[in-house]
């Protein structure tokens, strides 16, 4: 039996349009939201949340990133990812080694822990987004991706 949807009635009902683009802007709320909700229960059970995701899923698809690199991928600042950062550090999530090359920067690389939350974390997404292209379909995917990456380019 398909799923129906409850978020075109909760947000159409519950909050004034101001704007014709007032659904999408809602729909993308709370459809991250509706994305993140268990990742985000399995990461507090483990006395974390999103900016260590974010962290531990950058590092994941780039070993031995260097922390300028994780700061610019991430768009945020030195001081906004130190707090998070040092936590997985200290939580042996992650390892830090001095660069090589650069003898001031450090490379991180996730730990076999590390990649284990990490895993769990973002398999909780993936099952959200895998659900919601069987709903749409192969077209409704495709449309979806080409949106996304249209924001996106706002990057």
């Amino acid at each position: 039996m398909a799923k129906t949807s409850h978020a075109t009635g909760l947000h159409r009902a519950s909050l004034a349009k101001l704007n014709e683009l007032d659904a999408a802007l809602e729909l993308m709320y709370y459809g991250w939201r509706g994305m993140t909700l268990e990742a985000d229960a399995y990461l507090a059970k483990q006395g974390l949340s999103r900016p260590h995701h974010r962290i531990l899923y950058v590092v994941a698809r780039r070993p031995d990133i260097a922390i300028g690199a994780l700061i610019e991928i991430l768009g945020i600042s030195k001081q906004a990812v130190n707090r998070p950062l040092n936590l997985l550090l200290e939580r042996k999530l992650l390892t830090s080694k001095r660069s090589p090359e650069q003898h001031r920067s450090k490379l991180l690389r996730l730990t076999e822990a590390g990649r284990r939350v990490e895993q769990r974390a973002s398999d909780h997404e993936r099952n959200v987004m895998r659900e919601a292209f069987d709903r749409v379909g192969a077209s409704g995917a495709a449309g979806w991706m080409g949106v996304m990456e249209a924001i996106a380019d706002n990057n």
